[in-house]
């Protein structure tokens, strides 16, 4: 008889492992992440915020500004309405950092929730994987086990057969 090494899975993850089959099958049935509707409008402006000033285009836009801005009063083409040190720009500068800010940190914890569902979502899904490979390792070892089982009935039979038909002799005892 074939050793065998038998994990059983305990009732607790058995319980587990349903809840996981059934939390999957709802979450098959709806879309990935909140439809755009489900935003508010404070949401909305957060992320267009967010999204505009982290962009290449606002930033070579500002500091195009920001280059003409120091340009026309150091040069003084035009009246200096902002000598050096440039009170003006730093207060507008100033400014626009202060109300930037709370927009794209608001964006940013919005999109921490997101990235914690999605992780506990894997979490969920990597413990019913885990659990699902310990059944199938379970049920290998179980056919394992019924195969050596046929094939030793299938020897023993085999060598029966030689022996009543004479063409084989058992080996001698020692003894």
């Amino acid at each position: 008889m074939a050793n065998s090494v038998r994990h059983p899975i305990a009732e607790s993850e058995k319980r587990l492992l349903g809840e996981l089959r059934a939390w999957r099958r709802s979450v098959r049935t709806t879309t990935d992440g909140p439809p755009p509707a489900t935003l508010t409008a404070g949401q909305r402006i957060a992320d267009t915020v967010a999204a505009t000033m982290g962009s290449w285009r606002f930033i070579i836009i500002q500091s195009s500004i920001l280059v003409g801005w120091i340009a026309l009063n150091v040069t003084a083409y035009v009246n200096r309405w902002d000598p050096y040190p440039f009170i003006l720009l730093n207060l507008a500068l100033s400014f626009q950092a202060a109300y930037a800010a709370p927009f794209i940190m608001m964006s940013q914890n919005r999109q921490q929730d997101v990235d914690r569902k999605a992780a506990e979502d894997d979490y969920r899904i990597n413990v019913k994987a885990e659990l699902e490979i310990e059944l199938l390792h379970q049920k290998l070892g179980q056919l394992r086990e019924q195969e050596v089982m046929a094939l030793s009935r299938a020897v023993e039979d085999l060598t029966a057969l030689l022996n009543r038909s004479g063409l084989c002799t058992p080996p001698a005892k020692a003894g």
